[in-house]
């Protein structure tokens, strides 16, 4: 059934030159390997994609006079920095099991072929083209962009007597009277009533635009800025055969971001996984278990679990899964790849290393 292997020289002695640096491998059974193939079955990791929003308050340099000169009663007056997990995204993924190296053992004189993963995990047998598999769409770091004070227009917004005085009161005076100015101008010019008015639309455009970069920036003074970026970090499971509770995967800091499990400056962002059902071993007609064949090639029935991830006491993000270490070790009667007539091929899960499709190799 399962063959002892030296892992290392085995593997080396099947792969072609150069195979090790390609995305995948073939490997082809014949006599100088004693027709057998050597590969391993997988594990399977969730890699957990977590994108967390970080923001940054700042108070603007008049937020003392937004009441007064704005009516604005809710100015940012202090530096504040919050965190928020914005999505999560779980993936499977195989890794090659140390403890499952197989060979598959055909027929002499036959030259079946296998497809492997870069780790040695069976991707399909008889055939060039692997499954496709549709991963999800993984989110991509945004950076803060530019607040309304580190625009170009906020320093066409300070005019001349707010540079020239030493009084943060006068200041906030002059600004808010620019304020005003600004909006009129504005009104002015989409009335059609200014007297300088742009010579075509796109003229009117820009010159709009600028008279808000510029209100917006004296208005900032008043009321803070806000600046937002996303970051997007993997962390790793690897499940057992057990369910576990609540465990700590990866925290989330306001400072630091996005940080490792053991890195208490954060809160904790946590793991749920509950088993569903694990791997059956395939019955015949009658309804009783089948039996593994002689030289089989092997692969697993894999089992199923709910994973959920858990954040400040909402449910952010629940999948079923399948695993292979839920499940057991099959195999196929490797005579199914010798057929001179009608050999099948067989496309594998690199996930869990179970069967996708099997069918006639032509």
């Amino acid at each position: 059934m399962k063959h002892k292997v030296i892992a290392a020289l085995a593997l080396a002695a099947l792969l072609p030159a150069g195979a090790l640096a390609q995305t995948s491998q073939r490997i082809t059974a014949g006599k100088a390997q004693d027709y057998g193939l050597v590969y391993s079955l997988p594990l399977t990791a969730l890699d957990i994609y977590i994108e967390a929003e970080l923001t940054t308050e700042k108070p603007g340099d008049f937020h003392n006079y937004a009441k007064r000169y704005l009516g604005i009663t809710d100015a940012v007056t202090k530096e504040k920095r919050s965190a928020n997990v914005k999505s999560v995204t779980i993936v499977p993924r195989g890794v090659a099991d140390p403890d499952e190296r197989w060979v598959a053992q055909f027929k002499s004189g036959s030259t079946p072929f296998m497809i492997l993963s870069p780790e040695g995990v069976p991707l399909a047998i008889n055939t060039e083209t692997p499954a496709e598999i549709i991963e999800p769409d993984i989110p991509e770091a945004v950076p803060a962009g530019p607040t309304a004070l580190e625009t170009p227009e906020a320093a066409q917004a300070v005019t001349a007597d707010m540079a020239r005085s030493s009084s943060t009161g006068k200041k906030a005076e002059l600004a808010s009277q620019r304020i005003f100015e600004l909006r009129e101008m504005r009104s002015d010019i989409l009335s059609g009533q200014a007297d300088n008015m742009p010579t075509d639309g796109a003229a009117m455009q820009l010159a709009l635009s600028n008279l808000a970069a510029q209100e917006a920036a004296l208005t900032a003074m008043f009321t803070g800025t806000r600046a937002t970026s996303t970051v997007v970090e993997k962390f790793t499971f690897m499940p057992d055969s057990t369910g576990v509770t609540d465990r700590v995967i990866a925290r989330l800091s306001a400072v630091d971001g996005l940080v490792d499990a053991d890195n208490l400056a954060g809160a904790p962002i946590t793991l749920t996984l509950k088993i569903i059902e694990g791997g059956k071993v395939p019955v015949n007609e009658k309804g009783e278990e089948k039996s593994f064949p002689k030289g089989g090639v092997a692969y697993c029935v894999p089992g199923t679990a709910e994973v959920s991830i858990d954040y400040a006491g909402r449910r952010l993000a629940k999948k079923t899964v399948e695993l292979a270490q839920l499940g057991i070790v099959f195999g196929l009667n490797p005579a199914l790849f010798t057929d001179k007539k009608e050999p099948s091929k067989v496309l594998f899960d690199p996930a869990t290393g179970a069967i996708l499709t099997l069918g006639p190799a032509n």
